[in-house]
């Protein structure tokens, strides 16, 4: 009887402590649910936000067909689109045009059928100093009456391009023109070449030409008649007589193995053959052993060369070269020096290199060919030299000088002073 009552009392206990258990379960499935829910809410804010953006999307796209559709349905404005298309690609072709033109080192016309400029480029309008001449005529900026003629036959025959060589100002140029027909329009193309260093190089090698031929031919000559002279027949010939003529038989040998070395001379420095071994040496030495070398042709016209040339002066050069500089200028000396004349060689200290000097007392150098004398093969006056020289020897100088870092130059005659060559050589 009495166990039976315990486990009475004892079974509402268990019930409520099962139903807690039951409600916490059911308390923590709320929360989870909840939790559920709220992420559920997150996610659709985020999906509704992007319908919200698809949306605008479609409805700004709609908008752009809408005015697709307006322009396609006004062919006015269409018409107005195109034609300004057509006129950026034609700006832009103007702009490839005027690019092309303006690079180029050469002077460019464009000319309509009356010869009035239509275009032109930067190396014409600095050629003959006119800013944008457009409309004007060519025949007015240029005033050549040959170019007028060579417009007009241009234009009278259109079927090949004409050209005519034309000087303007000191330069040379090669003019080319030509007809091109475009449609109902008529252009003419004037293209210039300048020529100036062209034409200088095959006028030079013309003088050569003819220097080298003379010199040859004189001294060749002279000996063959001194040889017959001596091997007449009908004269035997006396020792004194013999003995003046194998000493004029040697003037002329060495004229020819000096134009010889010239040529081998300018040869090798040209084609880079010639080494210069620059080394600290004495100036007075290299000047007096070129005195020593033309003592005999000076003495032919009783020509005196002076030197002032300290011999504590030291220049870093290459002997021999700057020996064959200071020959060469003494025998251009002595070749225009009067009889009795005198040649004078001075050397002047800067600060860092010397200038050497030799002066005579001859014609000197016209003002105006104290730069062209330095060419090969020029001259400055044939007539007045006898025909003598080839023209290498100055420009020999210059290479030599050039190659030691030095500058030389000749100083014009305005005052009757004498020939006047100077060049610089470093300082040791």
């Amino acid at each position: 009887m009495t166990v039976q009552n315990m486990s009475s009392e004892n079974t509402p206990s268990n019930e409520i402590l099962g139903r807690e258990k039951m409600l916490s379960k059911l308390q923590h499935l709320l929360e989870d649910r909840e939790q559920a829910a709220q992420a559920l809410r997150v996610s659709l804010g985020d999906h509704e936000q992007a319908m919200q953006q698809l949306r605008e999307s479609i409805a700004a796209q709609e908008e752009s067909l809408n005015a697709i559709r307006v322009q396609s349905e006004t062919p006015a404005e269409d018409a107005a689109a195109l034609s300004k298309t057509a006129q950026n690609s034609s700006a832009y072709k103007l702009a490839l045009a005027l690019i092309l033109a303006n690079s180029a080192y050469n002077p460019l016309f464009v000319l309509d059928a009356n010869c009035k400029i239509i275009a032109i480029n930067n190396a014409a309008e600095e050629l003959f100093g006119a800013h944008r001449p457009i409309g004007r005529a060519i025949t007015e900026l240029a005033e050549k009456p040959e170019l007028e003629f060579l417009l007009e036959d241009v234009l009278t025959n259109r079927d090949e391009p004409l050209e005519e060589q034309m000087s303007f100002g000191k330069r040379i140029f090669l003019v080319r023109a030509q007809v091109i027909q475009r449609d109902d329009y008529t252009f003419i193309g004037l293209a210039m070449q300048d020529v100036t260093d062209l034409v200088r190089l095959n006028r030079a090698r013309r003088d050569m030409v003819a220097n080298i031929s003379h010199e040859l031919r004189t001294p060749i000559a002279n000996i063959r008649l001194i040889i017959d002279s001596l091997f007449h027949e009908q004269d035997k010939p006396k020792r004194k007589q013999s003995t003046s003529a194998l000493h004029a038989i040697a003037r002329e040998t060495d004229s020819l193995l000096w134009l010889v070395q010239e040529l081998l001379d300018l040869s090798m420095i040209e084609s880079g053959q010639a080494i210069l071994r620059m080394l600290e040496t004495p100036l007075s030495g290299i000047v007096n052993e070129a005195i020593e070398r033309m003592e005999d042709q000076a003495s032919a016209k009783d020509v005196t060369i002076i030197s002032t040339v300290s011999s504590e002066l030291q220049v870093l050069a290459d002997a021999d070269q700057a020996r064959r500089v200071l020959l060469n200028l003494i025998h251009n000396a002595i070749k225009w020096s009067p009889q009795n004349g005198t040649i004078t060689i001075t050397a002047d200290l800067r600060p860092d290199e010397i200038v050497v000097s030799v002066l005579d007392n001859g014609s000197g150098v016209p003002e105006d060919q104290t730069e062209r004398i330095f060419e090969r093969f020029y001259q400055v006056d044939q007539a007045r030299s006898g025909g003598e020289g080839t023209g290498l020897g100055l420009a020999i100088c210059k290479h030599i000088i050039g190659a030691h870092g030095g500058t030389i130059w000749a100083e014009g005659n305005q005052n009757g002073g004498g020939g006047i060559f100077r060049f610089t050589l470093a300082l040791a």
